[in-house]
């Protein structure tokens, strides 16, 4: 569904820009020249990226293999990884070739693809989140019955509405973002930011601002209401019962508020930094940019394997069945040769 949305917008792009610029290309003007050092910072960025996919790879494997993690919590967690990946592939393509190329020019309808991705990837992080503090709170507040409750095919239903209420805001506003005429194409940073974009446009841009702003309003209000609700009413619970379940249970929920905690301070200093001119160093600026598009998604996975405790053992589990399958096949192999 989703390639299908994206294949459509591709197309709608090109017709759009066809008739509304005659730009064709943007310039990236964050991507400094640094010499020989770019290569450095070529390796680094591919070692991240690398670390990335194996984490949130290795994650969705352990709890897609393992049946005693097929449970609401594991899955939202699964759901959270693929988007961790999704948001990296808008990323990384598109930063590591432009860090060692000489020309930083990146064609609008790639730079309008990855807006896309990105702001998608933003959106559906956040009400993600909302959605897996919403399964702690009926995890912690109604234990008995919560297995009536969060069934698998409520699981499915909450995940492909997160999907419907990230993607759908972002493609109306980049629908209308695309109308605009643009009389400039030199853009202060290392991806493409459809706020800038549009401030590069030669016509009147306040019914896409206007409506950016709700929408950037909208998508963050809803989740945050659903999270302050869900852990207001967990804490309430916890702080009045003296049961010791019910605080163990509170100990899933750490892995959650930090992630929670490391994507909304990283998107909040993007938002703010990205809107007002403020006096800071370049590397800091770009720093700041890409801080909630490269730490979570390398944070998210490390951090929930090591906290939960089924995962844990699920990976422990895992790495020794991998151990023993190539112990296997090289005790084969050798009786082979020695034969």
């Amino acid at each position: 569904m989703c390639l299908c949305i994206t294949c459509i917008l591709l197309y709608v792009l090109c017709k759009s820009m066809q008739n509304s610029t005659q730009i064709l290309y943007v310039i990236l003007t964050a991507y400094t020249d640094v010499g020989h050092v770019k290569y450095l910072y070529f390796t680094i960025l591919l070692a991240l990226y690398v670390c990335i996919i194996f984490a949130n790879v290795l994650l969705i494997s352990i709890i897609y293999m393992d049946r005693a993690l097929h449970e609401p919590m594991y899955l939202f967690l699964c759901s959270l990884c693929v988007n961790e990946l999704y948001g990296s592939i808008g990323l990384f393509p598109c930063l590591l070739t432009n860090l060692i190329s000489n020309n930083h020019e990146i064609h609008l309808t790639y730079c309008y693809l990855q807006i896309y991705c990105l702001y998608t990837y933003g959106a559906f992080e956040f009400c993600n989140l909302a959605i897996m503090s919403y399964d702690r709170y009926l995890y912690i507040c109604y234990p008995l019955q919560y297995n009536n409750i969060m069934t698998l095919n409520r699981v499915c239903i909450l995940i492909v509405f997160a999907w419907l209420f990230s993607f759908s805001p972002v493609v109306v506003t980049l629908s209308l973002s695309v109308c605009l005429r643009l009389c400039g194409n030199i853009m202060e940073k290392v991806w493409c930011d459809n706020f800038l974009l549009v401030r590069q446009s030669c016509t009147d841009t306040t019914v896409v601002n206007m409506y950016g702003l709700s929408m950037t309003v909208f998508a963050i209000a809803v989740p945050l209401v659903l999270i302050l609700y869900s852990y207001i009413r967990i804490f309430k619970i916890t702080l009045r019962s003296s049961n010791g379940p019910n605080k163990k249970s509170l100990n899933t929920c750490v892995p959650h508020i930090v992630s929670l905690l490391n994507f909304s301070i990283g998107c909040s200093f993007e938002i703010f930094q990205s809107r007002v001119k403020l006096n800071m160093p370049p590397t800091l600026r770009i720093i700041i940019s890409v801080y909630f598009l490269m730490i979570p998604p390398l944070v998210n996975p490390i951090m929930f394997g090591l906290k939960l405790t089924k995962i844990r053992d699920a990976s422990k589990k895992f790495f020794q069945q991998v151990i023993l399958l190539k112990f296997r096949a090289c005790t084969i192999t050798d009786n082979m040769y020695a034969k």
